[in-house]
């Protein structure tokens, strides 16, 4: 039979109906327990966490942290900010390690990368970590700052370091491992959110580019995702041609899944809120659209490093909320969400398709100030205008 667009378009899904679809699902989470915010007054903050990684009968995750004697000031502050007082959240911070029996109660072991000495890539901050496991060692890669968060942006490379045990102890390559392009680049200003997988035998690191200079120019404000395979870990790193691979997103999220790689793209972008695949690892199309999605998300995944070819989903793993202070006390916090992404895993209640809210819930969604005038004096002039229409006859 003929078939109109979205008909046709079905059939571009991994299942026609979405709760045979095993790139959906909905998304529960939970608080965690075991990490102490500091009365959430703003000074501590808990954010991007790697995947955590299962050793010896032991969850291990990585994530950034901020213990700082204030609250961040803002981007658009900079300038103002010091060695002790922070821009961002992000700023000020060292990548620290928590480990867990369960995935819900988290015991904090300490620094495991430091802010390494002035001039070295990260003296500023070492954030978002991601972990990668390869012959037999420990790779830790995380987002390394030479200058405060808004100064000139969120500019920033990526830098690495080593263990023998996921316990540590840590040594920093000190240098950059993947280098921001060059000038005219579309990620010429920072490459963010490293997310190494092993695929098809070699490394394959995701990486997050806003291609604008923020803050300057926000209005132009876009995000891609790039590619970078190595085969170790130190480099080097060659930069996909086709940079950059997804269009939308905002932090990375890559797993292997069957014989390609599945994506969560979250927040930034019009296709946003999707999951998507790509058979070769490159060429990216939507599987899913999804509701309340994990924002920074690090999937508990425990055949990322394994180069099956037959990757198997994900059904839990850690995230953050950004949004956890009150004004003037802003902090991040990190959760587990659970879902239903697996080969191996068969949940019907995570393949529902609608979310049901109460009404308070649509309702903190409200109207500015500014739009509400907006709304008032669009209402004057058309009831000026019926009347005068009035007046006339």
């Amino acid at each position: 039979m003929e078939l109109s667009a979205a008909a046709d378009r079905m059939f571009d899904y991994p299942a026609p109906r979405v709760q045979d679809n095993e790139l959906f699902s909905q998304f529960k989470y939970t608080p965690l327990k075991g990490l102490d915010n500091h009365d959430g007054d703003g000074t501590i903050t808990r954010r991007d966490p790697s995947r955590p990684i299962l050793v010896d009968g032991q969850y291990h995750v990585w994530y950034t942290k901020r213990d700082t004697a204030t609250p961040p000031i803002g981007a658009s502050r900079a300038s103002e900010a010091t060695d002790t007082i922070p821009s961002t959240d992000w700023d000020l911070c060292e990548v620290w390690h928590a480990t867990s029996a369960d995935g819900f109660t988290w015991e904090e072991q300490g620094v495991a990368v430091a802010r390494p000495p002035q001039p070295i890539p990260g003296w500023r901050s070492v954030a978002t970590p991601e972990i990668l496991v390869w012959k037999g060692k420990y790779y830790l890669y995380y987002q390394a700052f030479v200058q405060a968060s808004g100064l000139k942006g969120d500019w920033c490379a990526v830098s690495i370091s080593t263990a023998d045990s996921p316990n540590g102890p840590w040594t920093a390559a000190n240098k950059t491992i993947i280098h921001t392009g060059e000038e005219g680049d579309w990620d010429q200003d920072a490459v963010h959110d490293p997310f190494p997988v092993v695929y098809q035998g070699r490394i394959h690191v995701y990486y997050k580019a806003a291609y604008n200079k923020w803050p300057d120019v926000r209005d132009k404000y876009a995000v891609g995702h790039g590619l970078a395979v190595a085969d170790d870990p130190l480099g080097p790193y060659q930069k996909h041609r086709l940079n950059p691979v997804m269009t939308s997103g905002h932090e990375t999220t890559y797993f292997p899944f069957k014989k390609g790689i599945a994506a969560l793209a979250i927040k930034d972008g019009n296709e946003r809120d999707t999951i998507q695949y790509a058979d070769d690892g490159v060429n990216f199309r939507i599987a899913s659209v999804v509701s309340l999605p994990p924002i920074a998300a690090g999937p508990f995944t425990p055949d990322a490093f394994t180069n099956s070819g037959n990757g198997r989903g994900i059904t839990w793993g850690l995230c953050h909320f950004t949004n956890a202070g009150t004004p003037g006390k802003g902090h991040s916090i990190l959760a587990r969400f659970d879902c239903d992404l697996s080969l191996d895993w068969d949940d019907p209640s995570l393949k529902r398709s609608g979310l049901w809210f109460r009404p308070d819930i649509y309702f903190k969604q409200a109207l500015s100030g500014a739009q509400r005038k907006r709304i008032a004096k669009a209402n004057d002039v058309v009831i000026s205008g019926d009347q005068a229409i009035d007046d006339a006859k």
